[in-house]
């Protein structure tokens, strides 16, 4: 078969027909720059292109054009390579069977746009949404061997000329035919004579109120061989009258019930050989949603029924959500469409039912959603659709999607609303998305940041005066621990917000809560490792307090104290501007500490994760304080034995390699971290048994002390 496919562009609304329209008197201006120029690349096509080797052709500028350039472009063309070719080329007049042309602007006076009478070997037309008139039908009714034709929402104002077309017309779809001047018994008198017709469309996804449908159903004489019959959209259409239409003709296989007052009953539920596209079950909705993709009202209708059905659903359905990804797919500027989709897509995907989704289809998903909230992005419940969509644990850690925009969303959302449900899971999102992205993206979100930890500090000021531990209470010095994540900028706001002020009040009043204590104390390590923050951190009474923490029985508290120290210590004795005294006791006290520890091998509560293991290179230098030292590496070799596969790679990868081997090339270093920086590089070397040692990395060879 040779067969011309155009797709409409489904992010504009189909063209208008009638005369009086703005966009019909618009076509009396000049042409544009644009469409000149790109007729005129495609008249001489040839000389801006290069030929490949299979013949095929190359613009010569390696620069894209943009992607609406080139959608026209592509549709320049199809007019002048192609829909030309219908009118002079006889070999594709006589076997061209199947032509869909629809949403396409055909001229009004070029012949080669409007030759339907020369495609002689025509079979199926659709040409639905074009400037299509009854002189064309006159046209397209006398092909000797058309059986399909699809002339919705056209200009045609009288069908009689099908009567040409009578004994070989097979399949007619003629909904919203807006301009349609005859009446119902004119209609149902061309229809009778149809007597081969199969399939018949007749369905109202504009209002647009005809009483044609409910007449149909009334005549016993009428299309004998119909086997499918739409009449979705259509008023006063019971199920008796449905019903007495469908037994009278036992060869039917389907009927479009949507948005009628019918379907409800046993007979019609879509459940046997009678497939029913409604809104009155399961069966019927997704019928609806896989015969009327196309057609945004039908889908919003259909997706309107589906929350219904979906509200209380306990069974993943992966085929219903694919369903409704289509709908979002096809429909990205109906607001109605995005609004209902998001709302079915939560029925489909809460309370646990997003594990036994596919990852693709929950992507799908989440990527339209964020593309929604772009195009909408006053629509508050489409916005809290999303996030609660995103509060799912699965989606946030397993699927992929653009987490930079969804952090953007989840911080705008914080800074504008005040439900504390919705502050909460925002919270929430927030603290598990800023974990996922990089340095830079972090570095983008500057000014977001800037009010979000305000704002969270805000939330954590409001708890702590209440003396109240609640789970937004956590989320929120969780949110603050995973955003200041190797992120300098983060930590200066922090700073610049009185931040340390308030942790120092938070650690006050709750002096014996370890959970709240690691919370506050990774956070403030984070702020430890900024060089430039850390003359910040040079208060006495901070220092005091971490002094007595780093002697906590938890060893979550006593492990951030020690890297909080740690950190001080190591820009050496003149950048520290506290008591000297104080100094050389925290020294003391800081590596009799870490010996006290269990093995790195053992488990924390705190989940320590790392963007990098960078910010311990520095201390792995620090050869003047072993106490330093020893901190870096018993933290490396925690995280390196618990994930070797994540850590073992990343030291390689970032070089971090070489500061182990200077530690044990070193004479003067300390036995104790000497011991645990020989674990790491045991653990390293396993890895690299299984993995491969990468190219140029030799394993050192002691010093000899002779």
């Amino acid at each position: 078969m040779v067969r011309f496919l155009h797709v409409q562009n489904r992010q504009r609304a189909p063209p208008p027909i009638c005369s009086d329209c703005p966009a019909v008197q618009a076509e009396a201006s000049p042409y544009s720059l644009l469409d000149i120029s790109l007729k005129a690349l495609t008249a001489d096509l040839e000389k801006f292109c290069t030929e490949r080797q299979d013949g095929t052709l190359c613009l010569k500028e390696s620069e894209r054009l943009p992607q609406e350039v080139a959608d026209r472009l592509l549709q320049t063309m199809a007019f002048h390579d192609i829909v030309s070719g219908l009118g002079s080329n006889k070999w594709i007049q006589q076997n061209l069977q199947c032509l869909v042309l629809d949403s396409l602007r055909l001229s009004l006076t070029n012949p080669y746009e409007r030759c339907f009478n020369r495609l002689s070997g025509l079979r199926t037309l659709s040409i639905t949404n074009v400037r299509f008139h009854n002189e064309d039908l006159v046209e397209i009714a006398s092909l000797p061997r058309l059986e399909s034709l699809d002339i919705s929402n056209t200009s045609v104002t009288d069908i009689t000329p099908l009567l040409a077309c009578k004994d070989r017309l097979k399949s007619l779809s003629m909904h919203y035919l807006k301009c349609l001047t005859m009446t119902t018994p004119q209609v149902l008198d061309v229809i009778r004579e149809l007597k081969y017709l199969n399939h018949l469309d007749i369905s109202d996804d504009q209002q647009f109120t005809s009483d044609i449908p409910v007449s149909l159903l009334e005549q016993k004489d009428i299309l004998p061989h119909l086997v499918s019959l739409d009449i979705s959209g259509s008023k006063y259409i019971t199920d008796e009258a449905v019903e007495a239409f469908v037994k009278q003709r036992p060869a039917m296989q389907f009927v479009g019930l949507l948005a009628t007052d019918a379907g409800y009953s046993d007979f019609l539920s879509g459940e046997g050989n009678l497939k029913v596209s409604g809104g009155a079950n399961e069966i019927q909705i997704s019928e609806a949603l896989k015969r009327y993709s196309e057609r945004s009202y039908f889908v919003k209708e259909a997706f309107f029924r589906l929350f219904t059905q979906t509200c209380f659903m306990r069974i993943t359905k992966p085929e219903i959500l694919k369903l409704v990804i289509i709908g979002m797919r096809n429909h990205p500027l109906d607001l109605a469409v995005q609004l209902t989709a998001s709302a079915c897509s939560l029925n489909l995907t809460r309370q646990g039912l997003s594990a036994g989704m596919p990852v693709r289809l929950l992507s799908d998903v989440i990527h339209l959603l964020l593309k929604a909230v772009e195009n909408f992005p006053e629509q508050q419940q489409l916005q809290k659709n999303c996030l609660l969509l995103l509060s799912s644990v699965r989606i946030l850690q397993d699927v992929p999607f653009n987490r930079f925009e969804a952090a953007k969303l989840v911080m705008q959302w914080l800074c504008n609303h005040e439900n504390q449900n919705m502050q909460r899971m925002a919270v929430n999102i927030s603290s598990i998305l800023a974990l996922k992205l990089s340095s830079e993206q972090t570095a983008q979100l500057s000014a977001e940041l800037y009010v979000v930890v305000g704002e969270l500090l805000e939330i954590v000021e409001q708890k702590t005066n209440l003396n109240e531990v609640d789970t937004t209470f956590m989320f929120t010095l969780s949110a603050l621990w995973n955003l200041t994540d190797e992120s300098p900028t983060t930590c200066r706001h922090f700073i610049d917000n009185q931040g340390l002020e308030l942790f120092m009040r938070v650690l006050e009043c709750f002096p014996s809560d370890s959970s709240i204590q690691h919370k506050v104390l990774g956070l403030l390590n984070n702020v430890a490792e900024v060089r430039e923050l850390q003359s910040k951190l040079m208060w006495k009474d901070f220092i005091d307090c971490l002094s007595e923490l780093l002697c906590s029985a938890e060893i979550e508290v006593s492990f951030f104290s020690a890297g909080i120290i740690a950190n001080l210590l190591s820009r050496g004795e003149q950048a520290w501007s506290l008591s000297q005294t104080q100094r050389k006791s925290l020294i003391e006290q800081l590596h009799s500490t870490i010996l006290k520890w269990p093995a790195p091998k053992c488990k924390m509560i705190a989940l320590v994760a790392y963007r990098s293991l960078s910010p311990f290179y520095p201390l792995l230098d620090c050869f003047t304080i072993s106490g330093v030292q020893l901190w870096a590496v018993w933290a490396m070799q925690h995280v390196c034995c618990k994930t070797p596969a994540r850590y073992c790679s990343m030291l390689i990868e970032e070089g971090g390699l070489q500061h182990l081997y200077d530690i044990k090339e070193n004479n003067q270093t300390d036995p104790d971290v000497l011991r645990i920086n020989s674990e790491i590089l045991d653990t390293v070397e396993t890895h690299m048994m299984y993995y491969g040692r990468p190219k140029g990395l030799k394993k050192p060879q002691t010093k000899s002390n002779g």
